[in-house]
């Protein structure tokens, strides 16, 4: 039984890179973690960790802060279904305010890091439509 909760931003990042790039089978066949920084060190307002890319195409920025990990999904994947897949999933969303626009998803803990996979998904699966 897990008695402490995995809840440090750069070990939930790995975390989700981890899942996002051990997945074979689509939509995360051609998914790719890119431009990593291994010494990333968290900061209150995120410290870029790494990008995540389809088929070379930047699809999603992931951030590390302390106590969490942040996942800013570009424009150009479906951000609508992204949003709707995150509330489904119990994690905490938001717009991001930008031009072009984008979707904020924090990832609190390792159990969001696998939640956050179905928005991935969602997304990804949705892209196709935008």
């Amino acid at each position: 039984m897990v008695e402490r909760e995995l809840s440090d931003g750069v070990r939930v990042a790995q975390l989700l890179a981890s899942e996002l790039t051990g997945r074979e089978s689509a939509p995360f066949d051609d998914v790719a973690v890119s431009d990593a920084d291994p010494d990333v060190e968290p900061t209150e307002a995120g410290a870029r960790a790494y990008e995540v890319t389809r088929g070379g195409t930047p699809v999603a920025s992931v951030f590390v802060q302390p106590t969490r990990a942040r996942v800013e999904f570009r424009a150009g994947v479906a951000l609508d279904a992204a949003k709707r897949a995150a509330g489904d999933a119990g994690l905490r969303a938001r717009p991001r305010e930008t031009s072009p626009p984008g979707l904020v998803v924090f990832v609190e803990n390792g159990a969001h890091a696998k939640r956050v996979l179905a928005v991935f998904e969602a997304a990804l699966d949705a892209e196709q439509y935008v």
